[in-house]
């Protein structure tokens, strides 16, 4: 499951970014998914209760915000990208240029990023 994988990951940094602030409790965690990661959120939230029981994110929000894939072709063009209709490019990051129809390279929409950690820290 790379879900449970990835999300084990980011429950590993959290905890030590919290414990590096003496936080007492994560309240939630703002995760920005790339379109393009190909990770379930269903899965990524059940691993992140499995994975966050009896630790600092214990009952903490997970908070996924997908975020548009980019791609960039050789003809200029820069946007959003749309894979063709078989399912084979929906399952890989190959995707046509809608102007000229070249492969164009993928440039955004792979990233995961904890955008925002809310904690409950001590008084400074």
């Amino acid at each position: 499951m790379h879900e449970f994988s990835v999300m084990s990951q980011i429950v590993s940094s959290v905890i030590e970014e919290a414990r590096s602030r003496n936080a007492s409790k994560v309240e939630r965690v703002t995760l920005e998914l790339g379109e393009f990661m190909m990770l379930g959120h269903a899965q990524l939230k059940f691993a992140f209760e499995v994975l966050s029981k009896d630790s600092l994110l214990d009952g903490a929000m997970l908070d996924l915000r997908t975020v548009k894939g980019e791609i960039e072709c050789g003809c200029g063009f820069k946007g959003e990208a749309s894979p063709r209709e078989d399912s084979l490019h929906q399952l890989t990051s190959a995707f046509e240029c809608p102007k000229c129809g070249e492969l164009a390279k993928v440039t955004g929409g792979r990233d995961c990023i904890i955008r925002d950690i809310s904690m409950v820290v001590p008084d400074v």
